[in-house]
């Protein structure tokens, strides 16, 4: 074989074993090892199973959580909460009727479990220190501190920069085989015909570009949603590209959909800043990460807060309590839906930039906050929450910053954008256009149909976190991991380990290996930038069915020509074009299920330009049979088929000993 060079012409530091193979099995094969394929590892091994766990990155720091979390959500469960279960989900259920209400539940039922497990691992969850005591969002007996609504105490905040590598350390004191460094490229079916029972999966070492074969008696994916599909934007803004993890490309929700498999709500996308944003909540903002900041104007002018009701609050006290007559508030910073809508920054004030009233840069101005506040945002919630650590903390600490007495700019944005809000890891790029600026939906994005087990449309296939149709945030991705990992360990217990279809690994292997019988031709990077152009005209903000066709005949001739003619130069770029390949499957997919929905769709932000005036409400799915697309439609509680409650489905459903 010739010599094998990096992209700097450096020889490549790996040894390149193309061709070769190893093979393994399990009983549970979790394919993604970030905060939900780790947790429902964990779950299943404690209770006896097998475990292989295959991920794209380092175990140690993958995934969306893998660079920290500051708070953690929906822990309707813990002794200070205000609220149940029960009550939560009449609010998202009316709220979004898109989400899987059933993922929802337990991730209510379950979420400050997960948070304990956590703590279990070495994450700090409590105030043990006393370093806020005396701070009205402490509760002083568990030592827990709240977030967003003190009245309701649901969300808690945590010091969980180091989340992921207690969880790998976890995994390996239970003995869980990881297989770091190792891209899932399909999943193996019985006889290897679509639509049939799920037996492992096939994957490639990204350093050494060795075939895997992974026999399991379930698999689970656990790859979250798939991300930069309009915009590339890693030359320019590097990670911060996109909110979670850059690298997930929709690895799970492609393999699954070949196999056979039903999706979701594919077609939901939002506005982003793409390669344009700054790095996440590093600019002053009032919203998330920084709430309840107070924000003033370039001559020092503070910028009032209003409830709901468009009240002026005086105190900075006020911006965590329920207006009058409201019985909760979910999130914190932005107005939202009504009854639920937390206090913000005035709604006039992108009139008032407009008028004079107001004069941009804004800044975030934590120097007259109480102290708890100020210590809260900056070193609990920056520092601990995503990607803040490296880049925003410690960059800010080491050059002088300090909260007490200087304040940070906030991002530059139109009126318009800025009377909307100002949270760090949206601003700036809205205002330019919204038809190019997108990316998959930032909450209930879609994804794998699942069943009260977490079992999808295929026998023995599972998902977990964000790679479930409706699901997202951190702690829904822990509770339902560690919930799915119950479930597995009982299901694989009866089952057999079936023989994989060796014609069928033969044909993944050709198509994983082609690029490398080409000499010369075109670099990844090349066709993935296509490709993003073809997301940005065909699925911009208005979808129309001839648009819809052209894109996908557009995706197709890259798939036949421009793809097919890459040349790798090693095993990294054979990943690169795998997954340059993925992003391609990924958009025909939304395109397809963007054709599916005929109407309008305001409350997943879905626009018709041929029909402006029909409302189409229902949910939209897909999957494959004999190679061709079937539409699907699902109807809403999907989950809900039997008429039994979501307190009676989870009882019979969850796996738990103690009920």
């Amino acid at each position: 074989m010739a010599e094998v060079f990096d992209y700097t012409g450096q020889a490549w530091p790996y040894p390149v074993e193309y061709g070769q193979e190893i093979r393994d099995e399990a009983d549970v094969l979790v394919i993604g090892g970030g905060l939900s394929g780790g947790f429902a590892a964990i779950h299943a091994a404690k209770r006896g199973a097998k475990v292989i766990v295959l991920e794209k990155g380092a175990t140690v720091r993958s995934g969306a959580a893998g660079a920290g979390i500051d708070h953690w959500s929906f822990c309707f469960s813990n002794p200070c909460s205000k609220k149940t279960p029960e009550f939560f989900m009449t609010v998202a259920d009316f709220v979004d009727p898109f989400g899987s209400a059933h993922n929802m539940y337990i991730t209510t039922k379950e979420s400050y479990e997960a948070l304990c497990d956590l703590e279990e691992w070495g994450v700090k969850v409590r105030d043990t220190e006393d370093e806020f005591k005396g701070a009205p969002f402490r509760d002083d007996e568990t030592k827990l501190l709240f977030a967003y609504d003190y009245d309701n105490r649901y969300a808690i905040r945590i010091w969980g920069e180091n989340i992921k590598p207690c969880m790998y350390k976890e995994m390996k004191r239970l003995g869980i085989k990881i297989y770091d460094r190792t891209m899932a490229t399909s999943l193996l079916t019985k006889d290897g015909r679509q639509g049939e029972e799920v037996l492992g999966a096939t994957a490639i070492n990204t350093r050494t570009g060795k075939f895997g074969v992974f026999r399991a008696r379930a698999t689970v994916l656990a790859t979250a949603k798939p991300l930069r599909l309009w915009e590339w934007g890693s030359e320019t803004t590097g990670a911060n590209v996109a909110h979670d993890d850059p690298n997930c490309a929709g690895d799970g929700d492609v393999i699954a959909f070949r196999a056979g498999a039903q999706l979701m709500t594919m077609e939901r996308s939002n506005l982003t800043a793409g390669a344009l944003r700054y790095p996440a909540y590093g600019t002053g903002n009032s919203e998330n990460t920084w709430y309840p900041a107070s924000m003033v104007d370039a001559t020092g002018k503070e910028i009032p807060w209003t409830n709901r009701d468009d009240e002026i609050l005086r105190t900075v006290e006020e911006r965590c309590h329920l207006s009058k007559n409201q019985e909760f508030m979910l999130g914190g910073g932005m107005p939202g839906f009504y009854p639920i809508a937390t206090p913000h920054l005035t709604k006039h004030l992108a009139e008032g930039i407009m008028d004079g009233t107001y004069k941009q840069p804004f800044f975030a101005d934590l120097t007259t906050l109480p102290w708890y506040e100020r210590k809260a945002i900056f070193g609990l919630h920056i520092g601990n929450e995503g990607k803040t650590r490296v880049p925003v903390y410690e960059q800010l600490v080491k050059h002088g910053f300090d909260p007490e007495k200087d304040m940070l700019m906030a991002n530059v944005t139109h009126p318009v954008i800025a009377g909307k809000g100002m949270c760090g890891w949206m601003g700036f790029a809205e205002g330019v256009t919204e038809s190019v600026r997108r990316e998959t939906s930032f909450f209930n994005y879609g994804g794998c149909v699942v069943d009260w087990k977490h079992m999808t449309t295929l026998q023995s296939l599972f998902a977990v976190g964000n790679n479930v149709g409706g699901a997202e945030g951190a702690s829904t991705a822990a509770a339902n991991g560690r919930y799915c990992g119950r479930n597995l360990a009982a299901y694989v217990k009866d089952r057999e380990l079936l023989p994989v279809c060796e014609e069928q690994i033969e044909k993944e292997k050709q198509r994983v290996y082609a690029p490398l019988n080409n000499q010369k031709g075109y670099g990844w990077r090349e066709v993935q930038i296509g490709i993003c152009r073809v997301m940005q005209d065909y699925l911009g903000e208005y979808k129309g069915d001839d648009i819809l066709k052209t894109g996908l005949w557009w995706m197709n001739s890259i798939r036949q020509n421009e793809l097919a003619q890459v040349k790798v130069n090693n095993p990294r770029e054979l990943m690169k074009w795998l997954e340059t390949e993925t992003r391609l499957t990924v958009g025909e997919i939304i395109m397809h299920n963007s054709y599916a929905r005929k109407g309008n769709c305001p409350m997943i932000n879905f626009k018709r330009a041929d029909d402006p005036k029909l409302i189409n409400d229902g949910i939209y799915g897909l999957h494959m049979e004999e190679n061709k697309v079937v539409y699907d439609k699902i109807p809403f509680h999907f989950w809900n088929a039997n008429g039994k409650t979501l307190e009676e489905n989870y009882r019979e459903n969850c796996g738990r000993e103690d009920m």
